[in-house]
């Protein structure tokens, strides 16, 4: 699909969609990881669908990014993602309620109704997102005891 920018200048959400491909691309690398620490089939039957979604939102950043700059994206994916499943779940959850935050804040600068459109729907998925890891933290909240260092007891 082609699209066709109201404002081609706008560096600013040039910018945010940059990050947001930086943060789709660490998203997908981290839960990646996270899925293969699973200790349940279903825990990473869904890690890979919240992945899935990740993949298709980077696609459409991707696609917005070169439609306003006419250049592919320089990706850069952060290396932070823990090597811990309970202290990824926590990781993961949090990084997820940051993004819808932050993809509600792209939406309303903009007045591009495509660009609009496609991060309003990104942050609603990653809302839904948040949901599951926040669901699977508490499901194993009683199975762990915390301690100082414990993302759960913080």
């Amino acid at each position: 699909m082609y699209y066709v920018p109201y404002y081609r200048n706008d560096s600013m959400v040039t910018a945010q969609i940059a990050k947001a491909i930086n943060g789709e691309s660490s998203a997908i690398a981290c839960y990646d990881k996270l899925a293969a620490l699973a200790p349940t089939e279903e825990e990473h039957t869904r890690i890979l669908e919240i992945r899935q979604d990740e993949m298709e939102h980077l696609q459409r950043f991707i696609a917005i990014y070169v439609s306003l700059t006419g250049m592919q994206p320089t990706i850069q994916i952060a290396q932070d993602c823990p090597n811990e499943y309970i202290a990824g779940l926590n990781y993961a959850f949090k990084d997820e309620q940051e993004t819808v935050e932050f993809y509600s804040d792209v939406a309303d600068q903009t007045t591009d109704p495509h660009i609009q459109a496609t991060f309003r729907r990104a942050a609603t998925d990653e809302q839904r997102h948040a949901v599951w890891f926040l669901y699977y933290l508490t499901q194993h909240k009683a199975d762990v005891k915390p301690t100082d260092n414990s993302p759960i007891s913080k």
